[in-house]
This record gives C-alpha cells, structure tokens and sequence, in this order.
C-alpha cells in the first residue's frame, strides 16, 4: 500500500500524447508565422508561440491595372466579355547562358557568382542552374556541364519585375527606340532580350566583374499574338512605333 501511495497520479489529459517541447513549440510557431507571411505579405515577428503580422499584402499596381482596365478594354475590343476567355499572363521566365564562359568542364567562379547574383537581384529569387542534355561540338557544350542560370516568376514577383522592367529598366537602355512587335509565337508568347544587366538600377556595374545580356520570356494563357501584343502594350510595354520601324528597315 505504502507503494502505491508513493507513485505519483499521471496529470489528465489525453493518453499517449506529452506536452510539445520548447524547441518544437518554437518550430511550430515559425511555420505557423512563415505561412502567415505568405498571406499578408509584410514582415512577422513571433513573441511567445504567437506570429504577428506587420501589415497587409499590397496588390502590385500593375496587376492593379489589368484586373480594372485592360480586362475591360479586352472585352470591348476583341469581344471577350466572359473572364475565363480572356488571356492573363501566367509567368515570366528569365534566362542567362553561361557555356561560352566554359573553361574546361567548368565555369569560372566569378562569372557564375556575377550571374546568379545579377538575377537574384533583379527578380529576388534564387536561380537554378541548367545543366546540358546533349553535347554540341560546335558550341563546345557536353552533356552534363552547367550552361545556364534560370528563375521562373510568378504572381506579385512577376507583376514587379515586369513594372521595373517597364518603368525603370527601359528607359536607361542605351539609345532606345521601342522592343520589338514581333516577337511573339502562334500562342501569343513574347520573347525579348537585354545587353547587359545595368539597366537594372538594382545592379552597381562598379562591382561587375564581366557584363552580360538576359532572355526574358512572358508566358501567356488563351492568348494570340495580337491580344498579348495588345495587353502588353497596356501595361505600359513601350513598343517600337510604326515609323521607326519603317525607318529601321530602310
């Protein structure tokens, strides 16, 4: 009896289950605050278990501009009235080779560091690195070797990168005169390309150990070469105008 009396009740609750630890309260509460983050879109702090949002997620303006005019401006021009007719832009992949740098079987360090710190820059997300399917011999490429960096945008990253490129990036290109109008393919995807990564005002060419040049791709849904060409232009695109271009040809 004097035993019994000794052990000690177990505390009610349910059986099988102890109380979380305070390393993994402090996990639990960070997913909790990074998943929170994502929602809202501002900075978190998380006091005691608890996450506490800064502010609310701002819709970028451009995305702004296209749920309120130019979805509008589709529906009158082009008689798409019905929204899921209408084409959107779903992504905008970005693009910078690297193989022409090749030495060896290898890049040089500097040069992939300049590259993947130029694109997290530019788009504030981390890049990947491709590597070649297939060997060329006339471009020195082997299957295997690293080749190119590449980072795919998508919702708000993708709405402020293209407002930068448009209202930033543009306008500090060397004796601009408008992208071309036509780039697109039968789907409605445009393509364009930089020089060099300076335009960005992100980027001090100061640090730059080498310049190079970027692919930007603009994916689109539902879309046609003349209705991409037209929400583009929109948004603000500044494409060549008519008489330049017939200038250009001559």
């Amino acid at each position: 009896m004097a035993e019994k009396e000794d052990k000690k009740q177990a505390p009610a609750g349910k059986p099988g289950k102890e109380a979380p630890s305070g390393a993994a309260a402090k996990a639990k509460a960070e997913g909790m605050a990074k998943a929170a983050k994502a929602k809202t879109g501002g900075s978190l702090k998380v006091d005691d278990g608890e996450y506490k949002p800064s502010g609310e997620r701002t819709e970028p303006r451009l995305q702004t501009r296209f749920k309120k005019e130019v979805r509008k401006s589709l529906g009158d021009k082009f008689k798409l009235a019905n929204p899921m007719l209408q084409p959107k832009l779903e992504k905008i992949v970005i693009n910078v080779n690297m193989g022409r740098h090749l030495e060896g079987t290898k890049i040089p360090v500097n040069v992939k560091s300049t590259v993947l710190d130029t694109i997290t820059r530019v788009t504030g997300q981390k890049p990947v690195v491709l590597k070649a399917k297939k060997s060329v011999s006339n471009f020195k490429v082997r299957e295997g070797l690293e080749t190119a960096a590449m980072v795919t945008l998508r919702r708000d990253r993708m709405w402020h990168f293209l407002d930068r490129l448009i209202n930033l990036a543009a306008p500090r290109i060397k004796d601009f005169r408008g992208v071309s109008d036509k780039a697109f393919d039968k789907q409605g995807n445009y393509s364009m390309g930089l020089t060099e990564q300076g335009v960005f005002p992100e980027i001090n060419m100061a640090e730059a150990t080498f310049t190079h040049g970027m692919h930007i791709n603009f994916v689109f849904n539902n879309s046609s070469p003349e209705l991409s060409r037209f929400i583009l232009g929109e948004l603000g695109m500044p494409f060549v105008k008519p008489e330049e271009g017939k200038k250009r040809s001559k």
